[in-house]
């Protein structure tokens, strides 16, 4: 019974670090030379840096057919897009202020975060 609870907890103790803790490494976006995969759960790279002031375009791919990846949301700026599967999608963002802007599907399970800074 004690392996079982233990087993248990490592198991929530996975889950909890996947959805909520886990940070990938930062990628930098040169224009339309990015691709944000979405597949298995996640966004590769999850982590994306981009200078401030300036519009930037972001592509993603979906290849996860998960109803979850369906929608890709930037909740600070009020934007939303759906993803198709199997095909790429440039999302515009304006230029923005330097700071963190989280990503997210539409359940928040898949993550991501733009890191904006002055040049």
């Amino acid at each position: 019974m004690l392996i079982v609870n233990l087993i248990g907890l490592l198991v929530i103790a996975l889950i909890v670090w996947w959805f909520w803790l886990y940070k990938g490494e930062t990628q930098a976006a040169a224009v339309d030379e990015l691709v944000i995969q979405v597949a298995n759960g996640s966004y590769q790279p999850s982590q994306i840096a981009v200078p401030a002031g300036q519009a930037t375009t972001l592509r993603f791919f979906r290849s996860d057919e998960s109803p979850c990846a369906a929608w890709l949301i930037f909740p600070d700026l009020d934007l939303s897009e759906e993803l198709p599967i199997g095909e790429s999608k440039s999302v515009l963002l304006p230029p923005l202020a330097a700071g963190n802007y989280p990503f997210t599907c539409q359940m928040q399970m898949y993550r991501g975060n733009l890191v904006v800074s002055e040049s």
